[in-house]
């Protein structure tokens, strides 16, 4: 006799035999589809559900497919909709769960309803088809006979996904947790639970998915008609940013909005403003943020819950376990476990490095909320005067790793590049503890003064700007007369850093006037010095001059060598802008002979570099090369890399200027290195400026346009419209050799424009010059003249005989194309006069290749072989082969010519 049973799951008494009468129990349906709906409103989790749905898919090698799949995440931000929309999408693919869906919520984090495993085990033996009478009654019992289904069930390929929601612990979950290797689990809690499990953190939309969820909820509450969002997009994206990407406060919002038709977005946005009630509003009827964070909140013991309550102390947008610690007046590693445990329960959120830590907008609302009323308690006010002592003794602390020569060594920091990291992590907070006006006057000024150099440095100029501001109105409030010369000399430093010259010119005046008062000499000599360097960029030279030369005799009254030398520096560099360049060579001489005499290295490399400097401006080239080299030597050899970076910008220029090309670019290339090391966005760009040039002249143009492009960019990024000209100006020169004439005018025609704006009339006949040279190619000749003319004029207004050169042979080539002949050979051979004397020998060869085209067409042939003859022999001594072709070419042309003429 055989008996066989087929197609069920039978977990009790089976009987078999011959003639057997059984009364059979009802028939029990398993109850697989217990998955609540997904909501029709669901955005901006694409990637999250994909990743969720690779984790489920069915596997043949089985590593994955029956793995824990945990989403973590802050109350509210949506972890249950996420698991729901895509178990839905799981549970409609062919194959994949045929067995169906279990889900379970377990309440982890509402007391009244925590639901414990035994129960959930029960309810889900139960959805599984098992009666009740033979479910056990231990924990242990129902968790092995749970697994075992789950496992018969996969093994007839019936594989069902488990879907336990809102869990708060490892132990309320793990006996839940299948153990085949079939079946497939997403779980989620608000806290990153040690189950072995695929770990998945969910974070807040982004702002475009945040105002596309307000679309949504709000059409699906009141139809297509209702286009409050699309008809107000700066109030919805208002609101979504007071929501904070927030998906539950997002919700709510809409919902508020759905509830009256006729109620605006900006009545939300308005209701929504004050930081004090916005949790107040963004509630309705059975749901409200508060409430959610609620529940998280009060399952903190009593020392996480007061370093919750303390970080929102810290003003900037993320804090470090280090200041944290000084917060809660606790050691550094017992503040780092409390900050991982609230991470861990998402009150909080790790920085984008590790120990740094932030506390989402709605949160640190909540928190900060929950702090002001436990004050006493927390000892609220002596931890902020604990934070603000961290941050101005630290930042005391990187700054003397800043200084030209620093000071003692701090043993805060092991060296300059610890400093500056530290500077570069804080830098946010710093300001932001810095700025408030109604806030601690000492430390808004000392911060003043030790961030001067670093926000500097990074050229962080706005927020320069922000500091000093606020310690001037503190100064004045207090009386600090002579702190407040010192803050108004920074002041105007940053406002010519962002070319606000008139408003630094002010604030130098302002501060000499206060130092002569005080009888202050010597800090009237640093605010000449400065208010020399503003004038110097404002082009009022003169004045310039006459305030340097007032702060060098003052440090020589004062015997202060060091400080007379930094003034001679800044007058040699404001020589050279006026083109006295031996007076210039002459003060950096100087500058060099003080530093050596005080043996001050640095001082010695930056004398070098200026000196440098101004022999290339003087087309001293073979003596601008060696001194550069020096100042190279010297700064690595100080480890000074800011300092090598700015020796090789002008070794580079110095090794351009002599056709030696390939050395430049490795020179301008490894000072864009060391900037980007350096986190130096403002050198970068003019490394990469003056890199460009170089490539350029290897003929290597569409790197150049690349090298132009990025720092023009960048220039954007930093405000810097200055540099955005200067880079505008090269790219258009590049863009000009590859024809791409269109892109070209667009580039120069914008630098032009700045320049004029900014008053830079310098750069503006640059880019005059070659905006001429881009309208010739698509033949607007007479706008070319006229461009070239005013770039010539220009030159002849600020003495710039090269400028001048080179704008009169333009001139001369777009006054050939028009037939203009006897203007054009005026002005061909002022050019090749001028270049003669600069011994600018490039484009005395230019001029006159250009100049003999003219003379050809005047018939006078002898002039212009003569001329053609005399620009292929300079080329040819330049070892410049393009060129030499073209005058050959040229040569040749005018042979021929005369030949013909003559025949």
């Amino acid at each position: 006799m055989s008996n066989t049973i087929s197609g069920g799951v039978f977990f009790h008494a089976v009987i078999q035999g011959r003639n057997i009468t059984v009364q059979l129990p009802p028939q029990i349906t398993p109850a697989l589809s217990g998955l609540p709906p997904a909501s029709p409103t669901f955005t901006g989790r694409e990637k999250q559900v994909a990743e969720l749905l690779r984790a489920l898919a069915p596997s043949r090698e089985q590593e994955y497919s029956g793995r824990v799949t945990a989403v973590a995440g802050l109350a509210g931000v949506g972890k249950t909709e996420l698991v729901v929309q895509t178990a839905t999408q799981a549970l409609r693919e062919p194959d994949w769960f045929p067995g169906g869906v279990l889900f379970v919520d377990m309440f982890g984090y509402n007391d009244e309803r925590f639901l414990f495993p035994e129960r959930a085990l029960d309810g889900l033996l139960r959805a599984l088809g098992m009666p009740g009478e033979h479910v056990p009654a231990s924990l242990q019992d129902r968790s092995r006979l749970y697994r075992s289904v789950l496992a018969a069930f996969a093994e007839q390929g019936r594989r069902i996904l488990v879907v336990i929601d809102n869990a708060s612990t490892s132990e309320q979950v793990r006996p839940l947790l299948p153990t085949d290797p079939s079946t497939a689990t997403l779980l989620t809690s608000r806290h990153t639970l040690d189950l072995d499990a695929r770990l998945h953190d969910l974070d807040i939309l982004d702002p475009g998915a945040s105002i596309e969820l307000l679309r949504q909820v709000l059409q699906q509450a009141r139809g297509s008609a209702d286009r409050r969002v699309q008809d107000a997009p700066e109030h919805a994206a208002t609101i979504a940013h007071l929501c904070a990407g927030l998906p539950l406060a997002l919700r709510i919002a809409a919902a508020l909005l759905a509830d009256t038709p006729t109620r605006p977005l900006a009545s939300l946005a308005t209701a929504l403003e004050a930081a004090h009630t916005r949790l107040d509003r963004l509630r309705r009827e059975d749901r409200a943020v508060r409430a959610a964070f609620d529940l998280s909140y009060q399952r903190l013991d009593g020392e996480h819950a007061r370093m919750f309550r303390l970080l929102p102390l810290n003003p900037g947008p993320d804090v470090s376990s280090e200041s944290a610690a000084r917060l809660a007046d606790t050691d550094l590693f017992q503040a780092e476990e409390l900050l991982q445990d609230l991470a861990r329960a998402h009150l909080i959120a790790p920085g984008r490095t590790w120990g740094r830590w932030r506390l989402h907008d709605l949160v640190r609302l909540y928190a900060d909320q929950h702090g002001h009323t436990r004050a006493d308690t927390d000892q609220r006010d002596a931890a902020q005067g604990r934070l603000r002592d961290h941050y101005r003794s630290t930042t005391q602390a990187a700054d003397t790793y800043l200084e030209a020569q620093p000071a003692a060594a701090s043993i805060r920091f092991l060296d300059r590049h610890q400093a500056l990291a530290w500077l570069d992590d804080e830098h946010p907070n710093l300001v932001a503890i810095a700025t408030p006006l109604v806030g601690h006057p000492e430390t808004s000024i000392a911060l003043a003064f030790a961030l001067a150099r670093y926000l500097n440095y990074r050229r962080y100029l706005n927020d320069l700007i922000a500091v000093t501001s606020t310690a001037l109105v503190f100064c004045r409030r207090l009386g600090h007369r002579e702190r407040e010369g010192a803050v108004l000399n920074n002041l105007g430093n940053a406002l010519s850093g962002v070319r606000r010259f008139d408003e630094a010119i002010d604030a130098h005046n302002q501060a000499i006037i206060l130092f002569r008062e005080l009888g202050d000499r010597y800090s009237e000599g640093k605010a000449l010095s400065s208010l020399g360097s503003a004038l110097r960029q404002m082009r009022r030279f003169d004045e310039a001059i006459d305030a340097h030369n007032q702060a060098i005799i003052l440090f020589r009254e004062l015997g202060d060598r060091h400080s007379e030398g930094a003034a001679l520096n800044n007058l040699g560099t404001t020589l050279s802008e006026v083109r006295r360049f031996e007076e210039a060579i002459g003060a950096h001489t100087q500058d060099l002979a003080v530093c050596r005499e005080l043996g001050d290295q640095n001082g010695e490399s930056q004398a070098l570099n200026n000196l440098g400097g101004a022999l290339l401006e003087a087309r001293r080239f073979e003596e601008a090369i060696e001194i550069l080299t020096g100042s190279v030597a010297i700064y690595r050899e100080l480890s000074d890399e800011h300092g090598v970076g700015q020796a090789l910008h002008n070794l580079g220029s110095a090794l351009r200027q002599v056709r030696r090309f390939e050395e430049s670019i490795d020179a301008h290339a490894e000072a864009a290195t060391i900037a980007v090391k350096l986190r130096d966005r403002y050198r970068e760009g003019q490394a990469l400026n003056h890199l460009g040039l170089a490539l350029w002249w290897m003929r290597r143009f569409e790197e150049a346009i690349g090298a132009h492009t990025e720092a023009a960019t960048i220039a954007v990024e930093l405000a810097d419209r200055h540099g955005e000209g200067q880079a505008l100006n090269n790219l258009g020169g590049a863009l000009l050799e590859v024809h791409r004439f269109d892109e070209a005018i667009k580039a120069l025609t914008r630098a032009t424009t700045i320049c004029r704006e900014l008053g830079d009339r310098y750069g503006e006949g640059q880019a005059l010059n070659n905006l001429g040279s881009a309208l010739s190619e698509v033949r607007r000749f007479e706008e070319a003249i006229d461009a070239h003319a005013e770039a010539a004029t220009i030159a002849v207004e600020l003495g710039d005989w090269r400028g001048e050169g080179q704008a009169l042979n333009n001139l001369g080539g777009a006054l050939l194309e028009v037939r203009r002949f006897d203007e054009a050979t005026e002005a061909l051979t002022r050019a090749t006069t001028i270049c003669r004397e600069l011994g600018d020998r490039y484009g005395e060869g230019q001029a006159l290749n250009n100049l003999g085209l003219v003379l050809r067409h005047l018939r006078r042939f002898e002039g212009a072989i003569d001329a053609h003859s005399h620009a292929a022999h300079i080329f040819r001594e330049l070892g410049d082969r393009h060129g030499e072709g073209q005058a050959l070419r040229s040569w040749a042309v005018t042979h021929n010519e005369r030949w013909l003429w003559q025949g």
